[in-house]
């Protein structure tokens, strides 16, 4: 994780979180497309079941590469943000082929960015950098090697255990422009006028 993505942006009396996938997320209503528990709202992204302006702060975090239309998703978290709010994106760019319940695409900053419009953008980056992207294609890359799901599940929980403090290299390409080629994870925060 980029410990320069700013987390301060303030929580309102009413916040929403979209793809919780069954986590406790504190402060906010957490929604994902089936009920499960932790979440408390089982809804599509693509048809908000809530009134206009009414959240202070959305949370939608790896979700828009499974939605089959971001165009309305991004229509439908404009349309329930209240003026002043706050939307926070992070979307996947170079990461493997993942399904819940499908995976359709990927982004870059700058197509996130035209998908945000007419947000204004107040904070960019990248979460998780380059190093990222190589363990996470490594990690996939053993486990397609081998014919069993529980060896999988082992490989992935190993390699992963093995693998995971090469990821503080990112720290230092975070500061390279050309990091970006290769990026992981991007991230925008948005405020509604």
């Amino acid at each position: 994780m980029n410990p320069a993505e700013p987390a301060d942006f303030p929580l309102g009396r009413w916040n929403l979180y979209i793809g919780g996938a069954g986590r406790t997320v504190d402060g906010c209503i957490n929604l994902d497309l089936f009920p499960m528990p932790g979440v408390d709202v089982a809804a599509d992204a693509e048809h908000l079941p809530f009134l206009p302006d009414i959240f202070q702060r959305v949370e939608c975090d790896a979700v828009l590469e499974h939605v089959r239309d971001p165009v309305r998703v991004m229509c439908e978290i404009q349309r329930v943000l209240a003026p002043g709010g706050y939307v926070h994106l992070v979307t996947p760019f170079c990461h493997p082929f993942h399904e819940y319940p499908k995976d359709y695409r990927r982004f870059t900053l700058d197509g996130l960015k035209e998908l945000a419009a007419p947000l204004e953008v107040v904070a960019e980056g990248w979460r998780t950098g380059p190093t990222a992207t190589l363990l996470v294609f490594v990690i996939e890359y053993v486990k397609l090697l081998l014919p069993w799901r529980i060896w999988r599940g082992a490989a992935h929980l190993i390699c992963g255990w093995l693998l995971f403090p090469f990821r503080y290299l990112d720290l230092l390409l975070f500061r390279m422009p050309e990091a970006r080629r290769i990026g992981n994870h991007c991230y925008l925060w948005l405020r509604k006028p």
